[in-house]
């Protein structure tokens, strides 16, 4: 039997991105009114390709946001990644500015239905690193009026943040982190996160609610295996780092120290299980589809641009 779905208007702050992009494609290809929120001017070409409307200008600016919501039945928010090599950046301030803009303009423009993207780790206050700023940011929508719908979408960890080990595993032939070989990592796709945004934005939604989205798990060996089983080098190994090594690593690399430091503390959450304690209690009832043997391809791709 095929369900009619009710035409609704969404604005997406999210640009066309990883999440952005399958998000907006799949709202317009079910009919949706979507509005996308963009700081690049070059964007808005793409953006109406794809059926939908550019709305251009700076998340920075509650006027611009708050025009862009206005007359929406239901939004998308998130904070788009910051450069962790600007040494100038005050990450949390970033998070919690960005958080309270969101706040006004929700409020000002009278949306009721919010989607909100979070991360595993956002139930810490402290302890999670450069996660924590996700922590203040649904405090911060959390006291938005009672009758704003709000689900705080919580994925784990991206595949696409092992694209920075591709430099390692071509020239050292090894992967490495401050986590043990035999420790599980939950993994997921932007697409699988995309299709769970989808599915809240459009369904009924009452109060407060948190969903994790996952698409796959195992252990950093198993991962290595695969990974390596793609590029064509069974040598391939998972190298466990301390603490001090992980953090030495990334300022090496450029990373400002106080990322370094929150880079470092987020995976040794992961390492002693800290980071999934609240998700252990709410796993999504179904893994997404996107696998790390389909991911494995496009880190094939990259190692063999190199």
């Amino acid at each position: 039997m095929n369900i009619k779905t009710e035409k609704m208007k969404i604005t997406i702050a999210g640009s066309l991105g990883h999440i952005g992009k399958p998000l907006t494609q799949e709202l317009v290809q079910k009919g949706h009114l979507v509005t996308v929120i963009s700081s690049n001017a070059e964007r808005q070409k793409d953006i109406e390709g794809m059926g939908a409307t550019a709305a251009i200008g700076s998340l920075e600016e509650v006027g611009f946001i708050t025009s862009a919501f206005t007359g929406a039945d239901a939004i998308f928010c998130m904070v788009p990644p910051a450069n962790y090599f600007d040494h100038d950046l005050d990450l949390l301030a970033y998070y919690k500015g960005l958080g309270n803009k969101y706040q006004q303009a929700i409020t000002q423009s009278g949306v009721k239905k919010v989607v909100n993207l979070s991360s595993i780790g956002a139930h810490m206050k402290e302890g999670n690193g450069i996660l924590q700023g996700t922590f203040y940011v649904e405090s911060i929508l959390n006291a938005l009026p009672s009758d704003v719908a709000l689900t705080h979408i919580r994925p784990t960890e991206f595949y696409y943040n092992l694209l920075s080990q591709v430099n390692s595993a071509k020239t050292d032939g090894f992967i490495a982190s401050n986590i043990g070989g035999e420790v599980v990592n939950v993994w997921v796709s932007p697409t699988d996160i995309a299709n769970v945004i989808a599915e809240e934005i459009t369904s009924p939604l009452a109060g407060r609610k948190v969903r994790y989205v996952a698409s796959d798990q195992l252990t950093y060996n198993e991962l290595v295996t695969i990974l390596s089983e793609s590029i064509g080098n069974p040598h391939l190994k998972w190298v466990t780092l301390t603490d001090e090594q992980m953090r030495e690593g990334l300022e090496a690399a450029g990373m400002q120290p106080a990322i370094a430091e929150g880079m470092t503390e987020m995976y040794a959450a992961i390492n002693s299980g800290l980071l999934y304690d609240h998700y252990n209690f709410h796993k999504p009832a179904t893994l997404g589809k996107v696998k790390i043997k389909d991911f494995a391809q496009d880190f094939a791709e990259a190692y063999n641009q190199l």
